[in-house]
């Protein structure tokens, strides 16, 4: 996962037919877990578009996402906002979540 800004988002998710962006923070010990089932992903799909960025430097996509907590998967389709997801269960559902 490349290091994604605010600017990096908004023109992936515009030009992407999926575009993913994981948002976190370094100290939450569950956003450690979720990027290790995000590296697992990218490990088998390469092909997905997939950025992060720690939330603490990106204060306006909190407000403007209305990011309730982190970790949290951004997800948009064609450059319109498909889901938000807060509860990284298993690599095969966040799979499923992003085909």
């Amino acid at each position: 996962m490349d290091n994604w800004t605010i600017d990096d988002w908004e023109r992936e998710r515009a030009a992407e037919q999926l575009a993913a962006f994981y948002l976190f923070t370094p100290m939450c010990g569950t956003c450690a877990v979720a990027s290790k089932m995000l590296t697992v992903i990218e490990a088998m799909r390469p092909e997905l578009t997939i950025g992060k960025a720690d939330l603490n430097y990106t204060e306006q996509l909190a407000y403007d996402y209305e990011i309730e907590s982190v970790p949290c998967l951004l997800i948009h389709r064609q450059g319109k906002p498909i889901e938000k997801i807060y509860a990284f269960q298993s690599v095969p559902n966040l799979l499923e979540k992003l085909t």
